[in-house]
């Protein structure tokens, strides 16, 4: 079984997910007073099909929740995620809602 970790990437402005310590994904943001805003969220092709899209989503947006900042689920990804999956302590600002 692969040893799979999910960081965050301050200099980047993504959270990353490793597998065996290769990069196989990441989950873009920007962070503005107040809010933490997802972008893009990829994962690469060679690791599709193993779950690790879900995986990254749950620890960037458990991290995230951590901080007190609110979610902003820009990417569609993170967006369909958060209408499936609770995550403790997390304020959702919906964009367009």
């Amino acid at each position: 079984m692969a040893d799979i970790t999910v960081t965050r990437n301050d200099e980047a402005s993504r959270y990353e997910i490793h597998s065996d310590g290769t990069l196989a994904g990441f989950a873009e943001f920007d962070r503005r007073p107040g809010s933490i805003r997802f972008t893009h969220t990829e994962v690469d092709p060679a690791f599709q099909g193993q779950g690790l899209a879900g995986r990254l989503a749950e620890g960037a947006l458990t991290d995230a929740a951590a901080s007190d900042d609110a979610i902003v689920p820009l990417c569609p990804y993170i967006a369909k995620y958060l209408t499936t999956h609770e995550i403790p302590g997390a304020e959702i600002r919906w964009p367009n809602r």
